[in-house]
C-alpha cells in the first residue's frame, strides 16, 4: 500500500473491518462530473464464534450533501462465512457526481447459533487527488 492511501478501521463485536479507499483517475470523467472511487475492504474475525456476513448497508454521501443509502444481500455476490482467526477481504467501486464524499454503513451479520447482530463500517471519505489544480 502506498503514503497516499488511507486505512480506516473500526471492530464491533470483534470483528474488524477495515477500509482503503483510492481514487481511479482512468475511471472517472471529470468534465462529465462522474468520479469513480475502489474501496478494499478486509473484514477480520477477531473474536471466539463463526459469523456470517449476510446484507450490507452504505450511506453514501456527495459533496452537495445528497445521501444515497444502498442496501443489498452480501457483498460482491457473496456472503463470506468467517471462522475465528479468518478473514475476507474484497474491492468494490462507487462514482459520484463530485470531487469528494464519504461512505459509511453497517455489515448486517449472523452467528453460527443464528443470532442477528450489526457491525459498522468505518466512516471513509472518498477525495480526490488534487496535484495543485482545482476542479470545478
Amino acid at each position: 500500500m502506498n503514503d497516499s492511501q488511507t486505512m480506516y478501521r473500526t471492530v464491533t463485536r470483534g470483528i474488524e473491518v477495515k477500509v482503503s479507499p483510492k481514487f481511479l483517475p482512468d475511471r472517472s470523467s471529470p468534465e462529465n462530473g462522474y468520479y469513480f472511487w475502489a474501496y478494499t475492504i478486509t473484514l477480520t474475525n477477531l473474536g471466539q464464534e463463526t459469523v456470517q456476513l449476510k446484507t450490507r448497508y452504505w450511506r453514501i454521501t456527495d459533496a452537495h450533501g445528497k445521501l444515497q443509502e444502498v442496501r443489498g444481500p452480501g457483498v460482491i455476490g457473496k456472503t463470506p462465512v468467517l471462522k475465528p482467526g479468518e478473514d475476507f477481504e474484497y474491492t468494490s467501486g462507487v462514482p459520484l457526481p463530485t470531487a469528494s464524499g464519504f461512505m459509511t454503513g453497517t455489515y448486517g451479520m449472523v452467528t453460527a447459533g443464528g443470532e442477528p447482530f450489526d457491525i459498522d463500517v468505518p466512516a471513509f471519505s472518498l477525495d480526490t487527488p488534487q496535484k495543485g489544480r482545482t476542479l470545478n
